[in-house]
């Protein structure tokens, strides 16, 4: 970009992280690496969706649909999808 459409970027107002990450965590109850996940987003300040898919048979149809897996974790993290608990991944993501 150059000129007036560099000066219009420039002049954004600076949003914060977790105002522009949308956030789903599919995970159960039980599931030692979902808690670990969901920890790790938090020590990260990372605000998220928690959705059990144990409790909630669409969000599980919805979470096999976007992954390809029934396994656990699973997050959509503005639409990037990581399949289990890979920190790696996800500060690849927020940085």
């Amino acid at each position: 970009m150059h000129g007036r459409e560099a000066d219009a970027v420039n002049d954004r107002p600076q949003l914060e992280m977790e105002e522009i990450m949308s956030v789903n965590v599919y995970s159960t109850p039980a599931c030692v690496y979902c808690k670990m996940a969901k920890k790790y987003l938090e020590t990260k300040n990372i605000s998220y969706n928690d959705i059990d898919v144990s409790a909630d048979r669409e969000a599980a149809a919805e979470m096999v649909e976007k992954s390809g897996q029934r396994g656990v974790p699973v997050i959509d993290f503005n639409g990037t999808i990581i399949v289990g608990f890979d920190k790696s991944r996800i500060d690849s993501l927020i940085l």
